[in-house]
């Protein structure tokens, strides 16, 4: 299977805090993912976890590469940007990954992540949807040291809404 690419300074141990959450299942494909991950706008309607996304300099509805957008999510307002773009296509993973930052650069409550997406189909019309994030500042340090684990369980009800709106786009 696939892993995610990481750039310089946010690869996983070498950070505040990482989170990587994973799901495979059935009766889907990488192309029925891909639309609703691809489109921030539909976030929210199977993720209560992300609000208010739109994109910057005329882009979107769908993301490129290089594209400018914010969201909000667990309490912070990201601003972000796309650092890989690919659709999927037989044979090769899809992956899309964002730089998000929240805060003033250089201030005590900056946050910079770099959030990664996995769309693997596998053998048997099975497909893989893996998600990584690592997080770099002080948020950060208290993110990892939540014992509620939010940013494990929030990834995960992303994951499950993913894949239940992607089933229901499929059944319509």
């Amino acid at each position: 299977m696939s892993d995610i690419l990481w750039p310089a300074g946010y690869v996983p141990g070498f950070t505040e805090n990482f989170v990587s959450n994973e799901v495979i299942v059935t009766g889907l494909t990488a192309a029925d993912i891909w639309p609703l991950l691809d489109t921030p706008d539909l976030w929210p309607t199977y993720y209560a976890n992300s609000a208010e996304p739109r994109f910057y300099d005329g882009k979107g509805p769908r993301f490129s590469a290089g594209a400018r957008f914010f969201f909000k999510t667990f309490g912070f307002p990201v601003e972000a940007q796309v650092v890989e773009h690919v659709p999927p296509v037989p044979g090769q993973p899809a992956r899309v990954a964002w730089h998000g930052w929240a805060g003033e650069e250089g201030a005590a409550d900056r946050l910079d992540v770099h959030h990664a997406w996995l769309i693997e189909d596998l053998s048997e019309e099975r497909v893989r949807v893996l998600t990584q994030e690592t997080q770099k500042g002080q948020p950060a340090v208290a993110l990892a040291n939540d014992p509620a684990q939010p940013m494990i369980n929030g990834h995960q009800q992303w994951l499950i809404g993913l894949v239940a709106a992607a089933r229901k786009a499929k059944q319509s």
